[in-house]
């Protein structure tokens, strides 16, 4: 009868798009069987992020085919690995940076090449932290952006999962980081992530603050999470040659390009999705490297059972202000 009931597990399913009610919990889903360079883990915890909010509702230009498990990011450990897999056996701690059959739920199956082992010194709720805010904050400053040590680097929302990621990493490379929040907790974490000054994005004349900090020159690059909001302001807060890379949008915005034009400034796209796997072997790389360096240290803030998935998402959007990375607990 053991191996009867260890045959399947609690996981979240979306069968139709729409709100955060679409995310239904089910108790009888098979646990899915590792194939060819497949690793199954037990998952300890799943990264909630915004873009799996974005799926879900139908609103995103890549739509998976229906019923399907969100996520992408989870820690754990791994419980049988497939034929072909040569870096990991059962009873590895590890984090993902992509999953093959969903991270909501109580297993998931990850082709080996997403699969990362959890430096010593992360908690599972950590490491499910790590998997799309670290390697976008990596690939918008140095792929996109390519910020330099010595440059000014405005994280404009800087308390959330990838802010965090992307003040640790510039702070860790050499740059000069301001960031914000609209909290005050949220300012405090900002700052203990390695922020030189942080600003509160709901005062009216924070801007000028940001441009006081660098002297009325500017900043080089910004890594804008909400782009619909802050992008005209961006422009105008750039120095000669700065450029803004757009991690988050959540609708259109009115700009003038005439402002890009006597900075020659840049507006850059981001997408993780785009990564090669060359990009995705080197963010790794670094990213490991800072993890056990210590440099790096994912912030976990709200947590959430499993069925409370939809409160989740609903919270992820609406909230006041972020603290940290919202995680399953799986």
């Amino acid at each position: 009868d053991e191996m009867a009931t260890s045959k399947i597990m609690r996981a979240i399913r979306v069968s139709e798009f729409g709100g955060p009610s679409v995310l239904k919990l089910y108790t009888d889903i098979p646990v899915p069987v590792p194939g060819h360079k497949q690793v199954l883990i037990r998952v300890r915890a799943c990264g909630v992020n915004p873009v799996e909010t974005y799926i879900r509702s139908g609103a995103y230009t890549r739509k998976p085919s229906l019923p399907y498990t969100p996520g992408t990011d989870v820690s754990g450990i791994v419980e049988a690995v497939g034929d072909g897999v040569t870096s990991f056996k059962a009873g590895d701690r590890v984090f993902t940076t992509g999953t093959d059959s969903g991270g909501y739920a109580e297993y998931t199956v990850a082709l080996e090449d997403s699969v990362h082992r959890l430096p010593e010194n992360l908690d599972y709720k950590q490491g499910a932290a790590v998997g799309i805010p670290y390697f976008t904050a990596y690939r918008a400053l140095f792929r996109k952006a390519h910020a330099r040590a010595g440059e000014s680097v405005l994280v404009h929302g800087a308390s959330g999962g990838v802010g965090v990621a992307a003040c640790q990493i510039a702070r860790a490379f050499g740059m000069k980081v301001l960031g914000t929040a609209g909290t005050p907790e949220g300012q405090a974490l900002v700052l203990r992530c390695g922020a030189h000054h942080v600003f509160n994005h709901r005062e009216k004349d924070y801007l000028d603050k940001i441009k006081g900090a660098t002297g009325g020159r500017g900043v080089d690059v910004v890594i804008e999470m909400l782009s619909n909001v802050n992008l005209s302001k961006d422009l105008q807060l750039l120095c000669p040659g700065g450029r803004v890379a757009i991690v988050g949008c959540r609708g259109s915005v009115e700009i003038n390009p005439r402002d890009t034009m006597t900075k020659e400034s840049s507006i850059i796209g981001v997408s993780l999705f785009s990564a090669t796997r060359e990009e995705k072997t080197e963010s790794a790389s670094a990213l490991l490297a800072g993890l056990e360096a210590g440099w790096l240290k994912p912030v976990t803030g709200p947590e959430y059972a499993l069925e409370k998935a939809s409160q989740a998402h609903e919270d992820i959007i609406n909230s006041t202000g972020a603290t940290g990375k919202v995680v399953l607990i799986v």
